[in-house]
């Protein structure tokens, strides 16, 4: 009996933590109106022309599943093609849009570690950025299963010619108070447009919850362009 109970409260616990990490959806009457010229952009790291068309905020956390599953895929589970190399391919890449990456950092501290270290790496490196993020995403893994902690971003971060760990781990030092209380702005900012897990994203005045494929964001960037 006891066994059955621990099996039981795993199984419940693993189904509300990908529900909600899965799907960013607002609950019945929590729906409130978004718009991209509400969200707060400005010292945000970000990829694109600074001035193009379209602007897409992406909330997002290092240890989500469903965020890998977008930025990068090979998540078994979640059997879905990455819709942000395409985006970036059709859309960042010819000046038509600018994505915006907002913290929401909420599964524990492996996830906090990450977001501190992407906002050094932004301020450090920022033509470095893009590269850093995908190979973080690449080495994800069971959530505290292994990586994500400091060492094992400090290993990956080594293996990316052109940054310097030692000045990284410095600024996160120096900076980690400042980092943190941009994190919790980002994720109080998420809340208010109705934003409940990771990965969300919001571009004209369509909120784009869960890990979508490819059409649903092409419809709503096309509309604007």
């Amino acid at each position: 009996m006891p066994v059955a109970i621990v099996i039981a409260g795993t199984l419940i616990a693993g189904g509300l933590y990908f529900g909600l990490a899965g799907d960013s959806t607002p609950g019945p009457g929590k729906a409130p109106s978004v718009n991209i010229k509400d969200v707060k952009i400005a010292g945000n790291p970000f990829i694109g022309d600074p001035n193009a068309k379209v602007t897409m905020a992406y909330w997002s956390d290092f240890q989500c599943p469903f965020c890998k599953s977008v930025e990068v895929g090979g998540v078994p589970q979640i059997p879905i093609e990455p819709a942000i190399p395409e985006l970036i391919k059709e859309y960042v890449d010819t000046g038509k849009l600018k994505i915006v990456f907002k913290d929401f950092q909420f599964l524990g501290p492996d996830s906090t570690t990450a977001g501190l270290y992407q906002r050094a790496v932004w301020e450090l490196y920022p033509d470095k950025f893009l590269q850093w993020r995908v190979e973080m995403f690449k080495a994800q893994d069971e959530e505290h299963a292994g990586f994500g902690n400091e060492d094992s971003i400090l290993k990956l971060t080594r293996t990316i010619p052109g940054l310097d760990t030692a000045r990284l781990k410095a600024l996160v030092d120096e900076k980690k108070d400042a980092y943190l209380q941009a994190m919790d702005a980002d994720r109080e900012e998420a809340g208010k447009f109705g934003i409940a897990g990771t990965p969300a994203f919001i571009t004209g005045k369509k909120l784009i919850p869960g890990a979508e494929q490819l059409p649903a964001f092409k419809a709503v960037i096309d509309e604007q362009l």
